[in-house]
Formats: structure tokens, C-alpha cells, sequence
């Protein structure tokens, strides 16, 4: 696993929504701009948690057949303590579609109890009001009532949920917009870009607090954002490239 990033860098990515992380990652030109991120078959289920931001402790799962496990978790939740904090558990589920819930009261008090931050998987959720309760942030593809034949499959391994490949250990930042992950190389620099990035946008926003709807001030409002963005691009690069 990499060096991880400190603790002040990750408190830096929690004073950022996600959409705006987003924004910052792309002006580092280290993956396409369609990469890195969930779809939106993945979903926050409780929006009013804010920002999660964790290493991921990732796993595979399934839940259909009779006597395909004893559902015996213990691999996953000792994943969970072993790992840098804070954790993200990420869970695939290999059934498709899924059958039954990837998690549901029990167990988020249990990843909790074990130092998780959250969790992320491509299955189903159950118990939605008794994890909001606990303040747990969850994100998944939905809701099914039953656990059905819950098992682990295998721990500490590449996952694949909303589209995007997940590693063990993989920064991972996500809030009501959805969830993207972080690479480790630009980890330090993206929170002070992302405030670069949110300064240029003001121009825009700014002027549509004014009252004004002419279109040549607003074109050049927009255009003078655009410049701002294209030279914090070129700084991005120009740096990277001296490093």
C-alpha cells in the first residue's frame, strides 16, 4: 500500500463536497474524465450525514444458495481494525441482480464498533432507519427486506461497485452526489486546488447575484471563469511535471 496521505489532508477533502473533489481531480489530468467515480446505481442513503472519506477494506459477497457459507463475517471485521483509519468497508455483491440486503443494523453497528466510517457496496441495504439512527453513511443500489444466505466470499480485494474499480486501501470521498475515489499521488494537493477551483467559479455565481441579466457581462463573467480555470490547469501540470 502506498504512503498514506495525513490527517490534515483528509480533513482538508472534508471541508469539500464531492461534485467539487471531482472538479479538482480532473485538472490533474491523471485519468479520463469519465473514470474514477460511481454511477448512480450506487446511492447515498442518508444525505443529511454529509461527507465520508476513508481507505477502503474491501470484500466480495454473496447472498443466494442454501449451503454456500455459515455467513461468518469475522475476515471482514478483522480487515476492518487492521486497516489505517479512517476505514470505508466496500462490498461487491457477486450475485446479479442481487437477492438479498449486504447490510443491514447488526452489521453496521458491528463495522462501526470496529472503526468504519462507512460503507459502500453494489447490493441492497436493509434496517434504513436504524442505521440512520446510528449515524453510519451508507450508499448502495437499493433496499431488500431479507439477508437471504449472506456470505463472504473473499476479503482484501479488488471490488467493482457503481462501475468503478475499487483497491484495497483506495482514498474514497463521497456524499449525497455519489462517490469517487482519490489517487494517492495527488491526495495532498487536491484540497487546495479544489478551493482554487471553487474561487474561479465564484465569478460566475457572483454575478448571478446581481440582479443583472445582461448577457454580454454575463458572457464575460464566464469567460474570465473559464480563464481562471485554464491557468489553475496549467499550474497543476507545470507543478506536477517539475516534481
Amino acid at each position: 500500500m502506498p504512503e498514506l496521505p495525513g490527517r490534515e489532508v483528509l480533513d482538508a477533502l472534508r471541508r469539500y463536497d464531492t461534485p467539487t473533489l471531482a472538479n479538482a481531480i480532473e485538472t490533474f489530468d491523471v485519468r479520463p474524465r469519465d473514470e474514477g467515480f460511481a454511477s448512480m446505481d450506487v446511492k447515498c442513503l442518508f444525505p443529511d450525514l454529509g461527507v465520508m472519506v476513508g481507505y477502503a477494506a474491501t470484500a466480495t459477497i454473496r447472498a443466494r444458495g442454501r449451503g454456500q457459507g455459515d455467513g461468518d463475517h469475522s475476515p471482514l471485521w478483522s480487515l476492518v481494525r487492521s486497516l489505517p483509519a479512517p476505514r470505508v468497508v466496500v462490498v461487491q455483491d457477486l450475485d446479479d441482480p442481487p437477492v438479498a440486503a449486504t447490510f443491514g443494523e447488526i452489521m453496521c453497528s458491528t463495522y462501526q464498533a470496529f472503526g468504519a466510517a462507512g460503507l459502500i457496496t453494489s447490493g441492497a441495504a436493509r434496517d434504513l432507519d436504524q442505521v440512520r439512527r446510528i449515524g453510519f453513511p451508507a450508499f448502495s443500489n437499493g433496499a431488500i427486506c431479507s439477508h437471504g444466505y449472506s456470505h463472504i466470499v473473499a476479503v482484501h480485494t479488488p471490488v467493482r461497485v457503481g462501475g468503478v474499480a475499487v483497491h484495497p486501501g483506495d482514498l474514497l470521498h463521497a456524499d449525497a452526489n455519489g462517490v469517487t475515489t482519490i489517487p494517492h499521488s495527488i491526495a495532498s494537493e487536491v484540497a487546495q486546488v479544489a478551493a482554487e477551483y471553487v474561487a474561479a467559479e465564484a465569478v460566475i455565481l457572483d454575478f448571478t447575484k446581481t440582479g443583472s441579466n445582461d448577457v454580454k457581462k454575463f458572457t464575460a463573467a464566464r469567460l474570465e471563469c473559464f480563464h481562471l480555470l485554464g491557468e489553475l490547469g496549467k499550474r497543476v501540470c507545470a507543478r506536477r511535471a517539475s516534481a
